[in-house]
């Protein structure tokens, strides 16, 4: 097992496969969906275990929309569902629960379970998990630069002023640490939108594992496998004395 100081702070989680995992089985995609939702608590509770403070799960993006309409209606309900039935349990495992998305478009009805979950937990210092419902890396990126122009415009904010580190504030979740492990199961390489900013100097581990088959043993050994990796940031790799 890695060092604890080589555990993630931060682990992006794009949950993939649960289409592909229903169809192998001859069943309907949604059912994959439910089988996802039980994967995503196993990895929560793996995070609690391995001392990993931050992971901020993809549920829905700004392109799922294209979906089916059956698809779409049936992720959003389900999502609302599973957070009032969960938000205690993680509550109880001092989970806070956070989310950022888009409101426009998104069902009221979510964005009130999302509040509500996050109102309840607000004072949990356990894993912050935080849920990305209709977000896109873009959108995110475009909102907080036209909330720099607007700041800009009332004269609250000076043009040179602007740098890296403002532009964070401006993110959505600007309390977020950057992301260290961004982690994609189902064996797709893609980065698919999400987390643009945070992920800059992010390590990607891509699992060939189907999300609902994807538990904590398997987020461990991509933990190991990030613990295993030289972390740089543009610096010069260390020079061998051996």
């Amino acid at each position: 097992m890695s060092a604890p100081n080589r555990v993630p702070r931060h682990v992006a989680l794009v949950m993939d496969g649960n289409g592909r995992w229903a169809k192998q089985r001859g069943l309907q995609r949604t059912e994959g969906h439910r089988k996802g939702e039980a994967a995503l608590n196993d990895i929560v509770e793996g995070c609690i275990e391995l001392g990993i403070p931050y992971l901020t799960a993809f549920v829905f993006s700004t392109e799922n929309w294209r979906r089916s309409p059956d698809e779409v209606r049936f992720i959003l309900g389900y999502s609302r569902k599973i957070l009032r039935a969960r938000r205690d349990l993680l509550h109880a495992q001092n989970v806070k629960i956070q989310w950022m998305g888009r409101r426009s478009r998104l069902w009221s009805s979510v964005s009130r379970e999302l509040d509500d979950a996050a109102e309840l937990t607000k004072n949990n210092t356990g894993v912050t998990l935080t849920m990305c419902m209709n977000y896109g890396g873009r959108a995110e990126i475009a909102d907080a630069a036209a909330a720099i122009a607007r700041d800009v415009a009332a004269g609250v904010l000076k043009p040179n002023k602007v740098d890296e580190d403002l532009f964070a504030r401006y993110l959505a979740q600007p309390e977020l640490p950057d992301v260290d492990l961004f982690l994609r199961t189902s064996g797709e390489q893609r980065i698919s939108n999400f987390l643009l900013w945070q992920s800059a100097f992010a390590e990607f581990v891509f699992d060939d594992t189907l999300f609902p088959d994807f538990d904590r043993s398997h987020l461990r050994r991509a933990v190991e496998a990030y613990g295993n990796r030289e972390r740089r940031f543009g610096a010069e790799a260390p020079i061998s004395l051996g």
